[in-house]
Order: structure tokens, then C-alpha cells, then sequence
């Protein structure tokens, strides 16, 4: 038997009275730390990317910023949650996806598109007339696994095409898409399951095509030529970002896009789309232009979204890298304000990497088209791979690190992969980095022939990085500190620019020889 207490039981009203003064107090704490204000912010933009489409999409999905922050050790996952496939370039808005393994252990080609010649087409650019083959920077296939166990593997290519391939034989799956222009940068399927495909070409055209005819079939387009104040030049490198039901992409036009699709089907069955672009800004801003001295600030990154802000972050050619609050345009507002600002000094082609956490992983090179003398005291100022903290505008450099030279086009093009707390770099000169995410400490550097432009793969503890003699090789990265050992190379005759796709034990990806390869084990 327990003893008897001294102290006599308050009353019941008592007690209710204590509940409600600990509960206000709490909640007065959480408002003060502002997560009640976050929270809220992020289920009022939750609720309005779930009611952007005037008809719900076939498969819906949660929107990202249902998706709960992943711990530091985590790896991300991809945009579109409700059937699986990599989608766009790094297969999410903070582009830090990387598709599913397993790697194959014993590859070989298993097939090459097209079997025999080359995809290659002529094209004129501020070097002159060339002619151009195979696939480029950044070209990472999209990879569409359908619910009847095909999978799609979606490219565009040199000769002027999107091709649309069966990703276990290499025939074609659908028609190609023409364009009047190099296939230059990576597209984007869309993540909600609308049969949509997002991309743009060097004829200076951004697309909506719809994926649910007999042939892809355009049903808006942009033309960058057309936008007031244009500057420099007219392709679209960046891999378009779709969030709901709005589409953001930054042109070498030297503007940044948020598009309303407005996405329904019609009495048919068809997909529909009324785009409207409903924001619009420049990718610079006048003391840019004053540091640089030249007018080379074209957007070629692919855009990142920031879900538990609603910022969207993107660079350009002269070392701008801005950050917008876009969480009212998401709503249906008309509202957005640019809430970060730093210059890096130099061209900043490699899209921004946002951690778990929020901060920002930046690759920056040497302009090669324009002479920039004045950049050179920013340049050594930071390093070529920054991690910079947008929440402290005025103090952002967490910690910089140099990864190749000061010459022309030395540094950073590749987009860095964060994975597990390291961050992979490739630089141009040729190889590439091991860096502690918090610190910035360099684990290791690895030569490798260059220039390597492609993006670092990481996939189940291992990497995947193409070279500029053609090879594919796979490292075990398991000690992210320790040297990386080579578990195999694969020698595919061209240079690779482009970055691979890997999903479930197949490797895709094109080179400049003028081929898309599928890649896996040997048939058993």
C-alpha cells in the first residue's frame, strides 16, 4: 500500500487552469521562434498548389512541401511522389535526386540509338557555324516507368530532336519531337502524372507538348526573342521545374519565368493547357552589371525551389545568384520579392543544390565567351564551390573551396551532388572533389581526363562520373573520406558531357560520338 501523500490533489479547475497557461506559454514560444508562422506559410501553400488545377490530375500526388524534411544523412527523394521515374534534371526542386539503383556490377551496352550513324545537325553559334553531335551539357535523360512495366527514356539530342526510346530495347517509343535547333539542355515530364513534357531548344522556342496523342504534339510554346530587354542570347539550357501547376525556367534571354499552366483535360480525354506567364524578372540587376563590365548574364541552370520557403534560386552567367520568395505567385497572387542576393564573382552555369537545411551549394567557372578581368578579386576572393546560407543575406559564405584553375572556363559546370553529408564537384580542367558538407573541408581530389562538364551521379554508395575520353566509371564511395576505389569503367567511344540517368540497374545516357546508350548487366 502507498504511502499517503502530504500534499493535497489540486482541484479540477485548477488543473485546467495550469493545461491552458502551459499551452499558451508554449505557443507564445513557438510564435517568437517563428515555426508557427512557417508552418503556416506552408500549409497555405499546400493547399493552393492542391486546388492550381481546375481539374485534378489522374494520378494526384502530395505536393513537395507535404513531403517531410529529410535528417542530414537522408537522401532526398524525388519530386513526383505518386509514380515513379526521374522526371527532370536531378529529379527534384532542390535537385539533389539522383534516380534509384541498383548500379549494374558487370555492364555492358545493351543498346545504342541510333544503331548506326549519328545523332548530329548544324548549328551556328558565337564560334560560328559547327556541326554538332550526339547529346551535351547538362542532358540528363528523363526516365518514365508506365504502369504497364514499359519504361521510357526521354532525350533530347544535337540533331534537332527530342527522342522518346524504350528504355530495355532502344527502339523508339513514340515519335520524335522535331525542333529547328539543337536539343541543348535537359526537359522535364511532368511530376503530377499529366502527360505532359516540358523543354526547350536553341531555336529559341520553350515548350509544352502533350504526351497523350499519336505523336508529341506542341500545344504552347515561348519564344525568347520576343521578351522586351532581352539579353544575350535565345536558347534554354535549364532544365524547366514544375510545381503544381506552374512552371519555372530561366533563358539565356537573361530572364526568370514563373508560367500558370492551367492544366485540365477536355471532353475528349485530352490534356489542355492555357498558359500564362504571370512572373517575370531579370536575372540581373544594375551593379552586376556595373562589377562585370559586359553583358554576358544569361540563365542556364536549372532552377531550384525551396518548398519550406517557397523560394525559388537561380544564377547567370556573371555571378548573380538571386533568390525570390515566390510562395504568393504558387497561391494564385500576383505578389513575390527577391529576398537574396550574392555575387560569386564569375559564370554560374551550374544549377543551385539546396540541402535539407536549406543552405545553398554554388559552382562557379571562368567566362570563356567574354574576357572579365574585373571579376578576378571576387574570383579569389571565394572559391569555385561555395556553400552560402541565404538566411544571413549579409554574411552568406559559410565556407568556399577552390576546385580547378583561374584560366578560361576553369572551375566549376557540373552541378554538385550533395549525398549523405558530402558534396561531389566535378571541375572542368578533369576530375573531381569529395567535400564535408559542414565544413568544407576537401577529403580528396581524383584526376581524371578533361574537361569533365558532366554532373557526379551518387547512387547507393557509389559514383558515377563520365569523362572526356569516354568512359563511365563507378567508384565506391561507402568512406566518403577515404580515396574513392574504382569498381569498374566502361568505355563508351565519345566524350561525356551529358549527365547519367540510373534506374533499376540500367545506366542512360548520351555522348558527344553521337549516341544515346542503354546500359546494364549482360542478359542472364
Amino acid at each position: 500500500m502507498s504511502p499517503p501523500s502530504h500534499r493535497r490533489q489540486p482541484r479540477a479547475g485548477f488543473r485546467l487552469l495550469m493545461a491552458a497557461l502551459l499551452v499558451v506559454a508554449v505557443g507564445l514560444l513557438l510564435w517568437r521562434t517563428g515555426a508557427v508562422r512557417s508552418l503556416l506559410d506552408r500549409m497555405r501553400r499546400t493547399a493552393a498548389l492542391g486546388q492550381a488545377s481546375p481539374s485534378p490530375s489522374p494520378s494526384p500526388k502530395p505536393s513537395p512541401t507535404q513531403r517531410p524534411t529529410p535528417s542530414v544523412a537522408s537522401t532526398p527523394g524525388p519530386i513526383n511522389t505518386s509514380f515513379p521515374g526521374l522526371t527532370t534534371f536531378r529529379g527534384n526542386a532542390t535537385r539533389d535526386y539522383y534516380g534509384e539503383g541498383p548500379l549494374p556490377a558487370h555492364p555492358v551496352i545493351r543498346w545504342r540509338y541510333p544503331s548506326s550513324g549519328g545523332l548530329c545537325s548544324t548549328s551556328h553559334d558565337l564560334f560560328g557555324t559547327r556541326v554538332w553531335c550526339g547529346t551535351g551539357w547538362t542532358g540528363q535523360p528523363n526516365v518514365i516507368q508506365h504502369k504497364d512495366g514499359a519504361i521510357e527514356v526521354r532525350e533530347g539530342a544535337y540533331d534537332d530532336r527530342y527522342h522518346f526510346l524504350n528504355g530495355l530495347t532502344g527502339k523508339q517509343y513514340r515519335p520524335d519531337l522535331v525542333t529547328k535547333d539543337l536539343a541543348k539542355g535537359s526537359a522535364t515530364s511532368d511530376a503530377d502524372g499529366y502527360p505532359l513534357y516540358y523543354g526547350g531548344s536553341r531555336d529559341n522556342l520553350l515548350r509544352v507538348v502533350a504526351m497523350d496523342r499519336k505523336t508529341p504534339t506542341v500545344l504552347w510554346s515561348f519564344d525568347s526573342r520576343t521578351q522586351p530587354g532581352r539579353v544575350w542570347n535565345d536558347d534554354w539550357d535549364g532544365a524547366p521545374l514544375e510545381i503544381g501547376d506552374y512552371l519555372l525556367e530561366g533563358g539565356e534571354n537573361s530572364w526568370f519565368y514563373a508560367i500558370r499552366l492551367h492544366r485540365r483535360y477536355d471532353g475528349r480525354g485530352l490534356v489542355k493547357v492555357s498558359p500564362r506567364i504571370v512572373m517575370r524578372v531579370a536575372g540581373w540587376d544594375q551593379q552586376e552589371l556595373d562589377a562585370i563590365h559586359d553583358k554576358d548574364i544569361s540563365i542556364e541552370d536549372s532552377v531550384a525551389f525551396d518548398p519550406s520557403s517557397g523560394t525559388v534560386y537561380f544564377a547567370n552567367s556573371g555571378g548573380l545568384v538571386q533568390g525570390w520568395d515566390i510562395g504568393d505567385v504558387l497561391a494564385g497572387g500576383t505578389k513575390y520579392r527577391r529576398v537574396f542576393r550574392f555575387w560569386d564573382g564569375d559564370d554560374t552555369d551550374a544549377s543551385i543544390v539546396i540541402d535539407p537545411e536549406g543552405y545553398l551549394y554554388v559552382g562557379r567557372k571562368m567566362e570563356e565567351n567574354v574576357a572579365r578581368p574585373s571579376s578576378l578579386p571576387r574570383d579569389h576572393q571565394y572559391g569555385s564551390l561555395m556553400k552560402l546560407d541565404p538566411r544571413k543575406p549579409n554574411h552568406s559564405v559559410v565556407w568556399s573551396v577552390q576546385l580547378g584553375g583561374f584560366e578560361r572556363d576553369g572551375g566549376l559546370l557540373g552541378t554538385p551532388a550533395y549525398y549523405q553529408g558530402t558534396i561531389y564537384a566535378t571541375y572542368t580542367e578533369g576530375g573531381f572533389a569529395a567535400v564535408n558538407a559542414k565544413t568544407g573541408k576537401v577529403h580528396y581530389r581524383y584526376t581524371l581526363p578533361g574537361p569533365t562538364w558532366g554532373s557526379p551521379v551518387p547512387i547507393d554508395g557509389q559514383l558515377l562520373i563520365g569523362d572526356a575520353v569516354g568512359d563511365l566509371i563507378d567508384f565506391d564511395i561507402s568512406n566518403p573520406s577515404a580515396q574513392p576505389r574504382q569498381l569498374w569503367t566502361l568505355h563508351l567511344g565519345g566524350t561525356i558531357e551529358s549527365t547519367p540517368a540510373v534506374w533499376h540497374g540500367w545506366i542512360y545516357v548520351g555522348t558527344r560520338a553521337g549516341a544515346i546508350l542503354g546500359i546494364s548487366d549482360p542478359k542472364a
